[in-house]
């Protein structure tokens, strides 16, 4: 295949006479590799950040929330009705306020969550997170986070005391603490959930809470988190406008939210290694028109045009880009799959604790890597590396022909 004229001399320059490399051109594509390299590697593992926090929320509250402004009621041709609108795959009420735990002179507040222990299953993975005890909520019998037992020093089986706010309400009453039995306790792997939350029957949080009735809302899950909006809308169709359906994305808005915008800051601090090396590029590429004078000036004296000149320099650019972007792309992934031998690594040798165990709960850095975040890298970093060629493309395609040839 013949190719273009500007592109057979930007390949020619870009190997020197007297070497097979030129080390200026290698040290600017290393420049570009380095950038493109830690952006895939920080870019991929703040996605695994985002959906490892995504699963977890979702593990333990359900797509979509229905509630009013005051109690409501949720019988069982309540529930049934929500599950039959089209992509729910189970509803399930709750009860939930704030409490207090105590345990001789140790007190920690959570939220209390009363739930229905039949229908919980189809709306959340708890009864699949215990991790002590077991999934049972009878009379008095509550379940509570890792963190949380934690703190208190519980085991399944020991009893709290656990009051409510309502037990000082009342000037004129006070309504003793309630003793529950540990049944089980969970683990979803989030610190916020496992320290802050208690689950116990509706009628045992109802008793806790004062109310005769009714549940605070209805935890729904969906056949796909990402259709929660359109599977909200037909909700609302269906339970009139004196209930409210929300979405765990409006929910939790402002924790994807921030999420969203430390990984779109980092992309835009880190861009800027990518055009450091860029003016290596640059600069590689002066070098070129400085040492290529007397060659563009027999160019333009032969009626080789402007806009010809500025493409050898223009190619050189977006061949180095290239060349920096594949190979910074394949640099990135193979490190992110040893990261978790190279965190080991830094732990075991430095005793370093990069993912503190009390605050992450994981023992490996989570990754995920995209086709549009890698396109999106991969396009930027080309757009810079080619905008690096200008300068030193219209200093050429300028150069008179007749100084050019007294150059030497």
């Amino acid at each position: 295949m013949t190719l273009p004229f500007s592109l057979f001399l930007a390949l020619k320059y870009l190997r020197p006479k007297r070497t097979f490399f030129s080390v200026v051109t290698v040290l600017s594509i290393l420049g570009v590799l380095l950038g493109v390299a830690v952006l895939v590697v920080v870019i991929s593992v703040m996605t695994g950040f985002d959906l490892m926090w995504r699963d977890r929320i979702l593990g333990f509250n359900a797509h979509i929330t229905v509630s009013g402004v005051r109690q409501m009621e949720a019988d069982a041709e309540f529930l049934d009705g929500l599950e039959k609108v089209e992509g729910v795959t189970g509803a399930a009420p709750y009860v939930q306020g704030l409490a207090f735990l105590a345990r001789g002179d140790d007190v920690h507040s959570a939220l209390m969550r009363g739930v229905d222990p039949a229908r919980e299953g189809r709306v959340s993975r708890i009864p699949t997170c215990i991790v002590e005890g077991r999934f049972a909520l009878g009379r008095n019998q509550v379940l509570l986070g890792r963190d949380l037992a934690r703190k208190l020093g519980l085991g399944a089986g020991d009893t709290v005391l656990v009051y409510s706010p309502q037990s000082f309400a009342k000037a004129d009453s006070l309504r003793l603490p309630e003793e529950m039995t540990v049944a089980g306790i969970f683990d979803v792997g989030m610190y916020d959930l496992d320290a802050g939350y208690a689950i116990a029957s509706l009628g045992t949080a109802r008793e806790l809470f004062g109310m005769a009735g009714g549940v605070h809302g209805v935890q729904v899950m969906t056949s796909n988190p990402d259709r929660a909006p359109e599977i909200a809308a037909r909700l609302r169709g269906a339970i009139g406008l004196d209930l409210e359906a929300r979405t765990w994305m409006e929910i939790n808005r402002q924790l994807f939210g921030v999420l969203q915008a430390e990984k779109n800051m980092m992309f835009f601090l880190l861009i800027f290694i990518t055009v450091v090396a860029a003016f290596g590029i640059t600069n590689t590429l002066i070098t070129v028109t400085v040492q290529k004078t007397r060659e563009i000036g027999v160019m333009k004296a032969l009626g080789f045009q402007p806009w010809g000149i500025m493409g050898i320099f223009l190619w050189q650019g977006a061949v180095a880009g290239v060349i920096g972007t594949a190979a910074g792309i394949g640099t990135g992934l193979v490190a992110l799959h040893y990261r978790n031998d190279l965190l080991r690594m830094l732990n075991r040798r430095f005793g370093l604790e990069l993912l503190p165990p009390e605050f992450y709960q994981l023992a490996e850095i989570p990754s995920v890597t995209t086709g549009a975040d890698l396109a999106l890298i991969a396009g930027v970093v080309l757009v810079i590396c080619l905008l690096a060629g200008l300068i030193p493309a219209w200093r050429a395609a300028q150069l008179d022909p007749a100084r050019a040839l007294r150059y030497e």
